[in-house]
C-alpha cells in the first residue's frame, strides 16, 4: 500500500465503482413542509437525508414513515460524545431502516471504534470531517491551526483507521481524499450548488454536481437547489442528468 494511502474500511459492502448518486437533504422545519416534497419526489430519487431538526421533532417513527415511502434513509445526526454514549446511541439507532449514519470524526479514534463495534452490517457509518460551513478563520477560532484541507485529511485518517466505511467532506477535498483513501471508502458530499447559483447561505466550500461527480464523489447531498426550486422534480432530474453526464 502506498505510504500516503489510508487503509481500506474492513467489511465494506459498497462498490467504489458504482455511479455517483443523489441524496435529498430534507432540511425543512416540519413535516408540513417535508411531506409535499416527498410526495412529489417519490420515484425520482432514492435517498433522503433526515437531519437533526426533523429527527428531534418527530423521532424514529418519522424515519420509518419516510422509509415506508420507498426512500433509503441517510440519518444525519453527527454524533459526538464519550465513546460509550455514542456506541450505545449507534446500537439504539441500528434497528431503524437507515443506510447511513454520521459521527463527528473529531470525537476521536476510541469513540469511532466503539461506534463501529455496535453498528450493523447494513449500516454505513460516516465520519464527518470539517463542516462545509467552516473555513480557515473559523477553524482558527476554535484552536485548529491547520487549513480545512489539512484538517480533513487528518480526520479522514482517524476515521478510516477506526474502520469507518465512509467520509463526509466538502467537495473541495474530494480529489485530496481520492489520492489518500482506499477506493472502497465512500465520499458523501454536501455543499453542492448549481452552476451560476449565488451564495447567501452558510455553505462556504461548494462545487457543482458535475464537477463533484468527476472528482470522485459517491453521493451528493443536495437541499436548497431542489427544495427551493419551482419544480423540485425537474430540479432533481436535472442534477441527476448532470451527474450522469459527468
Amino acid at each position: 500500500m502506498p505510504k500516503n494511502r489510508l487503509p481500506p474500511a474492513p467489511g465494506s459492502a459498497f462498490n467504489a465503482r458504482m455511479p455517483c448518486d443523489l441524496i435529498l437533504a430534507l432540511d425543512v422545519p416540519n413535516r408540513a413542509a417535508a411531506d409535499p416534497i416527498l410526495r412529489q419526489l417519490r420515484g425520482s430519487l432514492r435517498w433522503v437525508k433526515i437531519g437533526l431538526q426533523l429527527f428531534t421533532a418527530y423521532g424514529p417513527d418519522y424515519v420509518r414513515e419516510v422509509a415506508g415511502l420507498g426512500f433509503q434513509i441517510f440519518l444525519d445526526l453527527k454524533l459526538h460524545d464519550i465513546p460509550n454514549t455514542v456506541a450505545n446511541a449507534v446500537e439504539s439507532l441500528s434497528p431503524l431502516p437507515i443506510g447511513m449514519l454520521t459521527l463527528h470524526a473529531a470525537g476521536g479514534r476510541e469513540m469511532l471504534v466503539a461506534a463501529q463495534k455496535k453498528g450493523r452490517p447494513h449500516l454505513m457509518l460516516l465520519g464527518v470531517t470539517v463542516l462545509t460551513s467552516m473555513d480557515e478563520p473559523g477553524l482558527a477560532e476554535i484552536g485548529v491551526a491547520a487549513s480545512p484541507a489539512d484538517q480533513v485529511a487528518r480526520l479522514a485518517a482517524v476515521a478510516t483507521g477506526a474502520g469507518l466505511q465512509g467520509l463526509v467532506c466538502s467537495p473541495l477535498e474530494i480529489e485530496l481524499l481520492r489520492k489518500r483513501v482506499a477506493p472502497e471508502v465512500q465520499l458523501v458530499i454536501p455543499g453542492i450548488r448549481l452552476a451560476g447559483e449565488g451564495g447567501g447561505d452558510d455553505q462556504k466550500r461548494v462545487m457543482t454536481p458535475a464537477a463533484a461527480a468527476r472528482a470522485g464523489a459517491n453521493y451528493l447531498v443536495v437541499g436548497r437547489p431542489i427544495l427551493q426550486a419551482p419544480d423540485p422534480v425537474a430540479a432533481a432530474r436535472a442534477i441527476l442528468a448532470q451527474i450522469g453526464q459527468a
